[in-house]
């Protein structure tokens, strides 16, 4: 059996490379792989198919769907990220697996023996879900419409407040809306999740499980010696620690300098 890892995270690439050896003490890994154009480099040079792939979603030039997309991968596919985003639901049904960062073992464990029992079964027809899922995703699409506007409650009137104006959302217990002149609303959502799917992904970022920040609120981040990142935002709400698990830290790098 032959597993091919996608990471483009080096220790977390070796962590990954640790458990599979783990739980697959008779398995062949190889790479890791860690780019969009390393992938496709890999496999035009003919390189044979591995049994399984295990793969990062965001990598640091692209997806791996695109790769995928490319090369016509048939392969199962254990997928991995570090978001727990409403599009990955989809992805769970064509796919053997996904996977949060950071990687639980139990969990690992389970995706393997899921696929050791489409293995056992014949992987054909995963292999139809999975190019239908690859052709639906190489096809165009209508762009999605995030909002533009977001309101809150606020000296008991409903406030209207567009994006630009956005400092960032923070959850404690209630959703807060804080804008980039320091007021603070209160929202009727109930989850940054549900925030997430309407919210312009290049101008806000989901920085950790409390607060999603908008680009423009940002004036710079700091590295922290446990691999994390400090965000550092502009007056008046600077006084706000936003940290960056060091999981998501290259992903943010990419999305505060694209």
């Amino acid at each position: 059996m032959t597993i091919l890892l996608i990471e483009d995270e080096p220790l977390i690439a070796r962590q990954l490379h640790k458990l599979v050896s783990q739980l697959e003490p008779e398995a062949i890994i190889l790479g890791p792989l860690t780019s969009v154009q390393h992938i496709c480099a890999y496999f035009a040079m003919g390189k044979p198919t591995p049994d399984l792939v295990i793969a990062d979603i965001q990598l640091s030039d692209g997806v791996s769907f695109d790769a995928f997309v490319q090369v016509g991968l048939t392969a199962p596919v254990i997928f991995t990220t570090a978001y727990d985003e409403y599009a990955i639901r989809a992805f769970k049904l064509n796919s053997i697996d996904y996977l949060l960062k950071p990687i639980d073992p139990e969990e690992l464990r389970q995706a393997l023996t899921k696929y050791h029992r489409w293995a056992a079964n014949g992987v054909s027809d995963f292999n139809d879900q999975f190019r239908q899922l690859l052709a639906h995703m190489a096809s165009p699409v209508t762009a999605p419409q995030y909002k533009r506007r977001f309101s809150g409650h606020h000296l008991r009137q409903i406030v209207t407040v567009p994006q630009e104006q956005i400092a960032y959302f923070l959850r404690n217990e209630l959703i807060y809306l804080f804008t980039t002149e320091g007021k603070k609303l209160i929202t009727d959502y109930k989850t940054l999740d549900e925030l997430e799917e309407v919210a312009d992904p290049l101008r806000f970022f989901r920085a950790n499980r409390q607060c999603l920040i908008h680009l423009d609120a940002i004036a710079g981040y700091r590295p922290q010696d446990n691999s994390k990142l400090l965000v550092l935002l502009k007056k008046p709400n600077d006084a706000l620690e936003v940290l960056v698990s060091k999981e998501k830290a290259s992903v943010f790098r990419n999305w505060i300098e694209s």
